[in-house]
C-alpha cells in the first residue's frame, strides 16, 4: 500500500536517488520496482541507522508511524526527517506533520501515505492513478510460468491462498476455499497452486489433498517460496482466491484476477484496488470488528457460500479474459 506514495515521490523529484529501507521480509517487493533505485536492509533501529548513515541522503519519508523508524533516520543524522507526528516522535522530526482526522481523506490506507507526502508540500495533489500496482508484471509472469512448468505444474492454473496471519478471523472456511478451487478449475481446465507460510502448510495440503480428491491437479508451494518466486508464481495464475492477506494485495497488484473474502477486516481501508479485483463479503451486524478470534458464530465467513465466490470468480475471469481478446485484436 506503499507503492502509490513512492512513485508519487519519484514524479515529484525525477532525477533523485530513492532508496527504500525495508526490513528482509519485505524487501523482495521493492526491489524490481522502476521507481526505486536501491533498497537498504533494515533490522532494528541501530542497524537500519548505521546503513542510513553510510548514504548521506538528504531527506528521510517515514511512512510507517513507528517510533523507532523515525530513531533510526535521527540518529541517522538525515537532515529533513519527514513523518506524521504519532508514537510520541515528534521531537526526532523536522517535518512532524500532523496525521488527517477520521473522514479528512479517503478511507483507504494508501491514501494516508499520499497525504503525508501533500501536507509535507511534496506533492501538491494525489496522482491521477493511485491503485496499487506492481510494475515489472510480464517479466515476473514468464519467471513464473517457468517455474510452474519446473514443478510439473500445467497452465492455466487457479492459485489459492486460504491463510492470515493476522487471525482466525479473517479466515474463510478451508473446505470452501476447496470447493471454490474446485469449481474453477473444472470451468477452466486449470490445475490449482496452494500459497502460505511455513506455518500454514498443514492447512494448504488438507486443500491440496481435497482437490486432488476431486479430480484436479493441485500443487502445495507453502513455505517453499521466497516472496520475490512467490511474486513470480502469483503473477503467472489464471485467478487468484484469497482472504485478507499479504498475497490478495500481491496478486491484485500484479494485474491478476482476485477475489478476497473479507469477514472481520474492512475493506474499504485495506481491501485490493484495480479493475480485477474483487471482494466478496456477507454484511453482518456485527462487522467488521477488526477481532482476531470470533467471540461469537464467525458468521460473516459461515453464511458465504462456495457457490457464491465462485460465480464471482468466473465472471471475473471471463471478463479479463474479454479484455485481453480486445486488447490483442487492437
Amino acid at each position: 500500500m506503499s507503492l502509490p506514495a513512492i512513485r508519487a515521490v519519484r514524479e515529484a523529484f525525477p532525477g533523485a536517488h530513492v532508496t527504500v529501507a525495508a526490513r528482509p521480509v519485505v524487501a523482495d517487493l521493492y526491489a524490481r520496482e522502476p521507481a526505486v533505485d536501491a533498497v537498504i536492509l533494515c533490522a532494528g533501529s541501530r542497524q537500519a541507522a548505521a546503513a542510513l548513515r553510510r548514504e548521506n541522503f538528504d531527506s528521510a519519508i517515514l511512512l510507517p508511524n513507528s517510533f523507532d523508524a523515525a530513531l533510526a533516520a535521527w540518529m541517522a543524522r538525515i537532515p529533513r526527517r519527514i513523518g506524521y507526528r504519532r508514537d510520541g516522535r515528534g521531537w526526532l522530526l523536522t517535518d512532524a506533520i500532523p496525521p488527517p482526522e477520521p473522514g479528512e481523506i479517503p478511507r483507504h490506507q494508501r491514501f494516508y501515505y499520499l497525504e503525508l507526502l501533500r501536507r509535507a508540500g511534496l506533492i501538491h495533489e494525489y496522482p491521477q492513478c493511485v491503485d496499487i500496482r506492481l510494475d515489472s508484471r510480464e517479466a515476473a509472469r514468464a519467471a513464473g510460468l517457468d517455474a510452474l512448468r519446473a514443478a510439473g505444474v500445467p497452465a492455466p492454473v487457479v492459485g489459492v491462498s486460504p491463510g492470515a496471519a493476522y487471525g482466525d478471523a479473517k479466515r474463510w472456511l478451508p473446505e470452501r476455499f476447496a470447493e471454490t478451487a474446485v469449481l474453477a478449475a473444472r470451468a477452466h481446465g486449470a490445475s490449482v497452486a496452494l500459497f502460505g507460510s511455513a506455518a500454514e502448510r498443514p492447512l494448504c495440503e488438507s486443500l491440496a489433498a481435497a482437490i486432488r480428491a476431486a479430480g484436479i491437479a493441485a500443487r502445495n508451494f507453502a513455505g517453499e517460496t521466497t516472496l520475490r518466486q512467490f511474486i513470480d508464481l502469483a503473477a503467472a495464475c489464471r485467478l487468484f482466491l484469497t482472504n485478507d492477506s499479504g498475497a490478495m494485495h500481491i496478486a491484485s497488484a500484479l494485474g491478476v484476477p482476485t477475489v478476497t473474502v473479507f469477514g472481520a477486516t474492512d475493506d474499504t481501508t485495506t481491501g485490493p484496488t484495480g479493475a480485477w479485483a474483487r471482494v466478496v463479503r456477507e454484511q453482518v451486524e456485527c462487522g467488521p470488528c477488526l477481532l482476531r478470534a470470533c467471540p461469537i458464530d464467525h458468521r460473516c465467513m459461515t453464511r458465504v457460500t462456495a457457490d457464491r465466490v465462485a460465480a464471482v470468480a468466473l465472471d471475473l475471469v471471463a471478463q479479463a479474459s474479454a479484455c485481453e481478446d480486445a486488447r490483442l485484436l487492437g
